[in-house]
């Protein structure tokens, strides 16, 4: 059972109440038992001076692979999960495409044992679509739900055909389902590797038109409409796609969006000189597209920022680029390159705590997921000016396949509560 914490004087931001004032936070049995004024007979067991630091809900990351089960060469739901509360996580989704998948209630509870015994961050389940992704025969939804699954989706699989995709929307509204999905046509991509553009051109590399999100997005949306089902796009690339979703809101289709932060901030100019760590699914895209996604985000079109998060064993990067895997380990860049955008001035910094903490909790329906009297106390709290290298010590996970590596960072989280317990504390480095 966790202790009495007060933490005393820091700015308290909680987009989900609007709270954004000095106060102190009192929390007590793992949830918040006061705001501002300390509840009668309250004793702190601690006391957390947070005077110049930001106080805010825990991060909810809407898609971080933790490598386990199956992948343990690059990492391990403790590793990751460690990684996460150094980065002020406290709440991960983790796609199906684990090693076996999770489309059995069986993986989904493994993981979340795993995850309860490494006791550094919740870790929600995303089920599988469809029966070992294979995209054709829809998985027991019912039964994945029950053991914790908090969507289905089917990772990087596409499925079959449009018939498939309608029966799995109906099949998943039936049992009020949160669909997730990654839009990619796999015909328009094909081997694509880079964003069909110049860069693409240049270094020889096959490239991905934009047309494959945006189509892929189109036939979503039409599907999405006749079905009524929930449904959520998942790492959009391309600033078409975004205006796309934010016109279908605007029409009043219930579907939501998100984009990893890596994607505000690089584009495919990244990518010359073949580097490998800027080798991601789906590609950096123009920095106009770049420009657009930032202005979705700051407009609320897309409503979470995700790190998409997919840690690597370092020979995975040291092919020939085509060769190498997607992806880039992230979890411990989303709080700096979001605070990026408010120095840029793109957004305010509750507003940017908002896309990190409320808005993907009203994406997957999850309740109180603020610091009012009663919700969880899922805390973090971070120095915002705070400046610290992303190399060596400094790192918590496994994978160091970033672009950002050695450069330096502002802001870091302090102390990470998870319902109450410390699962990061910093140190004095």
């Amino acid at each position: 059972m966790s202790g009495r914490i007060l933490i005393r004087g820091g700015r308290l931001i909680d987009p989900a109440n609007g709270v954004d004032a000095v106060a102190d936070l009192y929390l007590a049995d793992g949830r918040v038992a006061a705001v501002g004024q300390a509840p009668d007979g309250f004793q702190a067991d601690e006391t957390v001076d947070a005077g110049g630091l930001v106080v805010c809900p825990g991060f909810i990351d809407l898609c971080a692979r933790l490598r386990e089960p199956g992948h343990t060469h690059k990492a391990t739901i403790a590793s990751e999960t460690a990684a996460a509360a150094k980065a002020g996580v406290t709440t991960l989704c983790c796609p199906p495409d684990t090693g076996p998948v999770i489309d059995t209630p069986a993986v989904g509870t493994l993981i979340q044992e795993k995850a309860e015994q490494a006791g550094k961050a919740r870790v929600l389940p995303i089920g599988a679509l469809t029966r070992e992704l294979n995209g054709k025969d829809l998985s027991a939804m019912a039964a994945l739900k029950a053991a914790g699954c908090v969507a289905v989706g089917n990772a990087y699989q596409p499925l079959a055909n449009s018939q498939v995709w309608r029966h799995a929307l109906e099949y998943a509204a039936t049992h009020d389902l949160l669909v997730m999905i990654r839009p990619e046509d796999p015909w328009l991509k094909e081997q694509g590797c880079v964003h069909e553009g110049r860069l693409a051109t240049r270094l020889g590399l096959p490239g991905i038109p934009e047309s494959a999100e945006t189509v892929a997005v189109a036939q979503a949306l039409a599907l999405i409409e006749q079905t009524g089902a929930r449904a959520h796009f998942g790492q959009l690339s391309c600033g078409r796609a975004a205006a796309m979703i934010a016109e279908a809101q605007s029409r009043g289709v219930a579907v939501s969006c998100d984009v990893a932060i890596h994607q505000l901030h690089l584009t495919e100019d990244d990518v010359d000189g073949f580097d490998a760590r800027c080798h991601v699914s789906p590609p950096l895209r123009t920095a106009a597209d770049r420009d657009a996604l930032r202005l979705a985000v700051a407009s609320g079109a897309i409503a979470a920022l995700c790190s998409d998060h997919q840690p690597h064993e370092p020979d995975a990067k040291l092919d020939t680029f085509l060769s190498t895997e997607p992806g880039m380990a992230a979890l411990e860049t989303l709080l700096p390159l979001t605070l990026r955008l408010v120095e840029l001035g793109l957004l305010s910094l509750p507003a940017a705590l908002e896309r990190l903490s409320a808005g993907p909790a009203r994406i997957l329906g999850l309740p109180r997921a603020g610091l009012a009297v009663g919700d969880a106390a899922d805390v973090c709290v971070f120095d915002a000016n705070q400046v610290w290298k992303a190399e060596g010590a400094h790192w918590a996970s496994r994978g160091r396949n970033t672009p950002f590596w050695g450069q330096e960072m502002r802001g870091a989280a302090r102390l990470t509560l998870l319902a109450g317990e410390t699962v990061y504390r910093a140190d004095n480095r």
